[in-house]
């Protein structure tokens, strides 16, 4: 089972403010300890919104509409994804993930659970994505 921890983002994050290397380190013991434990499959931090874009659709129409975005709390900062036994692993592993606010300040993550291939009904489409090798467990 894949798990995505996704770290909300704060107005220091978007504001770009570095996290501080006390931060950084704890951040780092916590994925080194994933990786030990094989659970670990990627993680990385985001840039603020203002450096993104968000495209908008309509039918098969399409717009671009430039960062920053207003509302801070509906913002990913980053995410880490794991893979686990099951979903009491997971809750174990992010009861121990770092506050990712900068200096302790109020931060959320949220933790969703990814769609693997096999929960799809399987056909050809199915196939495309299996011989891409997205989608699945490793």
């Amino acid at each position: 089972m894949r798990f995505m921890i996704i770290v909300k983002a704060t107005k220091d994050s978007e504001a770009g403010v570095m996290p501080t290397e006390e931060l950084i380190a704890e951040m780092a013991s916590y994925h080194e300890e994933l990786a030990k434990a094989g659970a670990l499959l990627d993680a990385s931090g985001l840039q603020p919104s203002a450096k993104g874009w968000r495209i908008k659709y309509s039918g098969e129409k399409r717009s671009m509409v430039d960062g920053p975005f207003a509302e801070t709390k509906e913002l990913i900062a980053g995410y880490t994804i794991i893979q686990v036994k099951s979903k009491e692993e997971a809750l174990e592993w992010t009861k121990r993930f770092p506050n990712p606010a900068v200096d302790g300040k109020e931060g959320e993550i949220e933790v969703r659970q990814l769609f693997e291939l096999e929960d799809f009904e399987q056909g050809e489409a199915v196939e495309r994505f299996r011989e891409l090798g997205v989608g699945a467990e490793k």
